[in-house]
């Protein structure tokens, strides 16, 4: 296919595709499903090898949210039931991200509900990831804690912070329909001030809320403008108590051709698979390997994941590795020059808020234990096409905030 040998030989070059190019991508049709994933799967590889980079999500502060994000099941009047509980302790957190840095995990991100940090919670948080960086040698750590003020950056980055997450999650055009209390436009800043403190930039967006092609390729885009090192892609999980509880538009094929679109539009960077590739992705998450370059281990924010112990089977059965703490994520031209861009020239770009937590959509998730199927539950049979699932959805009961060990 021309259009796919196009896409390569500029991902190689790190040129930007044409707008009509990505549309295509999302327009091609289940015969040339395999096509698209192995021609993404080229520029993936040429960039990153056969790595695959883990993370490890600790939500250091749960619900009690006062924004209104329409896919959160943290977020203002929410009816989840989800777990409730204000700020861990830095022992507390510390003692949560071990456990997923012993499965594997290279990146600790700490995500908190809110609007965003007082000048009291940046302190409280800094004190959490200096225990975290003294007792765990090697470690990345990324905050997520929504807008920042002015200086909170520069803070977080003294304090030994890597990086900071605050998601576009949609288009500009679309945004006010998912959240109103807050801007686009506050959320750009938010990346640019992490940004601007020298911080890696991670901003990624939310798939599956109703959006358009143009919508999903305008936010892809915006990100590679805005050039973070690492795109987050969530898939929606539609919570029962969320205003998108009804939003079940994505197949596994559709999950695919969105990261390959990603993959085209920002070749070297760091494209996760977050929130919702247990639900939306199933039995189809090996093949996304050959587009991401990198997962969330365990458990999310507020849903259960899949068990860690799957995740690493399932790296290892694909013909991946765990990229390690002595390896470096992104190419050696990102990492030469600061803010260097995943884009075709030297201004190109690739490039949230407490509710979207370390770019992974926190209503994700669901999980596989071990004595079972998926969530527990006896393996279900599988739904008719387009039919919602909720058998894959569980919020989470373990891990930070509860008495439970984590499903890392």
């Amino acid at each position: 296919m021309d259009l796919l040998n196009t896409l390569v030989d500029k991902g190689l070059r790190r040129e930007l595709p044409t707008r009509e190019e990505a549309l295509a991508v999302l327009a091609t049709s289940d015969d040339d499903l395999l096509d698209v994933v192995a021609a993404a799967g080229k520029v993936r590889r040429h960039w990153f090898g056969r790595r695959v980079k883990l993370n490890y999500l600790v939500n250091l502060k749960s619900g009690l949210c006062p924004e209104d994000c329409s896919y959160c099941s943290q977020r203002l009047g929410s009816t989840t039931g989800i777990l409730k509980y204000t700020w861990l302790k830095p022992d507390q957190a510390s003692q949560a991200a071990a456990a997923g840095l012993a499965g594997g995990a290279k990146r600790v991100c700490l995500v908190a509900s809110g609007r965003g940090p007082t000048d009291r919670d940046v302190d409280r948080v800094s004190e959490t990831i200096r225990t975290i960086k003294d007792q765990n040698e090697g470690v990345e750590v990324c905050a997520c804690l929504g807008l920042l003020s002015d200086g909170q950056a520069e803070r977080l980055r003294d304090a030994g912070a890597d990086a900071y997450n605050h998601n576009l999650n949609t288009s500009e055009g679309t945004y006010g329909d998912i959240t109103t209390t807050h801007t686009y436009a506050d959320r750009v800043d938010t990346v640019q001030k992490a940004h601007g403190a020298g911080l890696s930039a991670c901003s990624g967006l939310i798939a599956g809320m109703g959006e358009s092609d143009e919508d999903l390729v305008d936010v892809v885009y915006s990100l590679r403008e805005l050039d973070p090192d690492s795109v987050p892609v969530n898939f929606l999980i539609p919570v029962e108590g969320t205003p998108l509880a009804k939003e079940w538009n994505l197949t596994p094929q559709r999950c695919l051709r969105i990261l390959a679109m990603v993959r085209f539009v920002c070749p070297d960077v760091e494209v996760r698979i977050a929130g919702g590739r247990e639900v939306h992705l199933r039995t189809m998450q090996p093949l996304a390997l050959n587009l991401a370059n990198s997962i969330f281990l365990g458990d999310y924010l507020t849903t259960e994941g899949q068990a860690g112990k799957a995740d690493l089977e399932m790296i290892a059965d694909a013909g991946f590795e765990v990229e390690g703490t002595d390896q470096v994520t992104l190419p050696e031209h990102r990492t030469e020059t600061a803010g260097g861009g995943c884009g075709s020239h030297e201004a190109a770009g690739c490039g949230s808020h407490g509710s979207a937590g370390c770019g992974s959509h926190e209503s994700a998730g669901c999980g596989s234990h071990e004595g079972g199927g998926v969530c527990g539950t006896p393996a279900a049979a599988a739904a008719p096409a387009g039919e919602p699932r909720t058998d894959l959805v569980a919020v989470r009961r373990r891990g930070a905030g509860t008495d439970l060990a984590p499903n890392a």
